[in-house]
């Protein structure tokens, strides 16, 4: 499809460019890695490109501030340079390489700069939404400085002391030509967001999109304060034993265990003010109750509806619904369940769960298969591709620590077997898409007339509350102690 004329009105759907502004250490490098994470996690290609990364390739070795100088001319003639090829390579992305959104990493603190970037938008059809960091609190750009840069290649082989000490030098050289966005006269055209003192405050101006909305919203839930996040999923169930999938069954005898080995897991971590969240879902409200602290259920965090395959084994499936069984094993992430749903669809219901996530500290969730698989993806940074592939395996918890620019995750396994629900990708799969694929279709090839079996026979029959904590439960669910009889069964993977 031919690109849209540069001249020509701008486009509800046009590429953006985010534009990072402010001194060094300041976090942008960690707002446009986090930020890239959870564009391409919704759906929304995204790449950054790193003014820096382009200088150490031009530069090979770095010497000192001094180069930053704003009168080492030469130095100057070559850090522009490495921002015209950065931003060719943008135009590459957006262009042809089918991107929708390129973050331009650097700190373009001076209006000629960010003049520059704009003319380039405007020749190419692009918008351009600015990022700026400003932070003054020397606490916090010193712990930046010690956690981050001074580990970057240009202090490979340089002491703390006088890497940190160069270090601020740099950042003086770049202070001294500083021009902070004004929202209020010169910059007042622009779309942007200031980010004040680490989130503590936050100023918008003129937001263009959707997509800026969401950025702007998603900007105002992080932190960086220290926590811990742990996933796991519910106690071996009785339909997992049984090999189906979809319903609501209870915990076997083995996962009652995993319960109890949970709750003494989550005592040893002694971790202060732990919030605990499960879906509606008898199975996993069960492992919940074991650990005889307050929960709060979330209806987001049910697991992926198989719709007419509900309650049903892999081989019924294969048997009953030939094509839909070959459809999904061809595109896992996008093939739609019959009157049911995808990787795709449980992503976009899982975003809120993420956000609150993000605005957190320590949290247990206890989910199923697929939702774990899909929140790891968002911490991990994994694609599309291989989301519906992570192992998530019964009875063992991910602990997930987040760091500089990205997140640690380490597998804790709580020694109680369990059944193995894991189903790798077929070889068939792997030679690439079949004419067959229909993706995101709410009419299925192999059942004309599809009956879908409810998750519950009825409202009264269903888990929802938790004794520790009544307030937590959605009004429209009653309640339901999780030891009466429900009808059972297991979500899928």
């Amino acid at each position: 499809m031919p690109f849209r004329k540069a001249c020509g009105p701008q486009l509800a759907n046009s590429p953006t460019v985010i534009v990072m502004v402010g001194l060094p250490a300041r976090g942008k490098t960690y707002i446009s890695k986090k930020l890239t994470r959870y564009l391409n996690w919704i759906g929304v290609p995204t790449k950054v490109f790193n003014v820096g990364e382009y200088r150490r390739e031009a530069v090979k070795h770095y010497s000192s501030y001094d180069f930053f100088r704003p009168d080492n001319e030469e130095a100057m003639k070559v850090r522009r340079q490495c921002a015209m090829a950065a931003l060719r390579d943008v135009k590459l992305y957006l262009t042809e390489e089918a991107g929708q959104i390129a973050v331009f990493d650097a700190t373009n603190t001076t209006r000629e700069r960010r003049g520059m970037i704009l003319n380039f938008a405007k020749e190419n059809g692009f918008k351009v939404f600015f990022i700026e960091s400003v932070c003054n609190d020397p606490n916090v750009v010193a712990t930046n400085v010690m956690e981050v840069k001074l580990s970057s290649p240009d202090y490979r082989d340089c002491n703390s002391t006088d890497a940190m000490e160069d270090f601020m030098k740099r950042i003086n050289c770049y202070q001294a030509s500083y021009q902070p966005l004004d929202p209020d006269d010169y910059d007042r055209e622009l779309s942007l967001i200031k980010v004040i003192d680490v989130g503590r405050r936050f100023l918008v101006n003129r937001v263009q999109d959707h997509i800026q909305s969401r950025i702007v919203y998603y900007l105002m839930n992080i932190h960086v304060q220290p926590r811990t996040i742990y996933l796991c999923r519910h106690g071996e169930s009785e339909f997992n034993l049984k090999g189906r999938i979809g319903g609501d069954s209870g915990l076997s005898n083995r996962g009652k265990k995993f319960a109890v080995a949970l709750n003494k897991f989550v005592e040893e971590q002694n971790l202060k003010d732990l919030k605990i969240w499960t879906s509606q879902l008898k199975r996993t409200i069960q492992t919940a109750e074991a650990l005889q602290l307050p929960y709060e259920q979330w209806k987001a965090l049910n697991e992926i509806d198989a719709g007419v395959c509900e309650e049903m084994t892999y081989e019924e499936i294969r048997e009953q619904h030939p094509e839909e069984f070959a459809l999904r094993d061809q595109d896992k992430y996008y093939y739609r369940y019959p009157s049911g749903e995808s990787y795709q669809d449980l992503v976009q219901r899982l975003e809120p769960v993420i956000m609150e996530l993000e605005r957190q500290e320590n949290v247990l969730v206890i989910c199923h298969q697929a939702v774990m698989r899909c929140l790891l993806a968002y911490f991990l940074d994994k694609s599309a591709d291989e989301m519906p592939y992570l192992k998530c395996p019964l009875h063992t918890v991910l602990k997930l620590t987040p760091v500089a620019y990205g997140c640690r995750v380490e597998s804790i396994s709580l020694n109680i077997e369990a059944v193995n629900t894991h189903r790798d990708r077929p070889e068939e799969a792997k030679k690439g898409p079949n004419p067959l694929m229909r993706r995101n279709s709410v009419t299925p090839l192999a059942s004309p007339e599809p009956t879908k079996k409810p998750r519950i026979n009825s409202l009264e029959e269903h888990v929802a509350v938790s004794p520790a904590l009544p307030g937590c439960v959605p009004q429209e669910v009653p309640t339901q102690m999780p030891g009466q009889n429900m009808n059972t069964s297991q979500k899928p993977s």
